[in-house]
């Protein structure tokens, strides 16, 4: 299986901070202590094989990670009744992706958040994110 020594989501047990809420053969739902700050209910759904981004799963692991936002679903639902969620990959670094092993977040959404109705496509459509060529 390939793996990078240097990769916290290749080594999820090494952090005492990562929680790992489920697993299936391929993948991963990880919580971790220290997003629950602010985010709270947060994960994100990892394969276990190091891949750098989301274009390179398996069929398999694509089933899987299927599989496991189901459960977590339910397991958020259950335990933090969300209004709604937020879902999403980052594939390169300019996409904001930090850490290059894919991984697909999961996000709980609360109507009393401050930021509650505003996702992904608001920052994006911003007229501060227009590109030099269009303005």
């Amino acid at each position: 299986m390939a793996y990078d020594e240097h990769c916290p989501f290749c080594r999820p047990h090494k952090d005492v901070e990562q929680n790992i809420v489920f697993e299936n053969e391929t993948c991963y739902f990880l919580q971790h202590n220290k997003e629950q700050e602010v985010l709270e209910g947060c994960g994100v759904i990892v394969p276990k094989k190091h891949h750098a981004n989301v274009f390179e799963l398996t069929k398999e692991e694509w089933n899987d990670t299927f599989e496991l936002l189901q459960s977590a679903k339910k397991y958020l639902d259950e335990k933090f009744t969300p209004d709604g969620y937020t879902l999403g990959w980052n594939a390169g670094e300019v996409s904001n992706q930090t850490i290059f092993h894919c991984h697909l977040h999961v996000i709980p959404r609360y109507k009393d958040e401050p930021l509650a109705g505003k996702g992904v496509r608001f920052w994006l459509k911003q007229p501060e994110n227009k590109r030099e060529k269009f303005k």
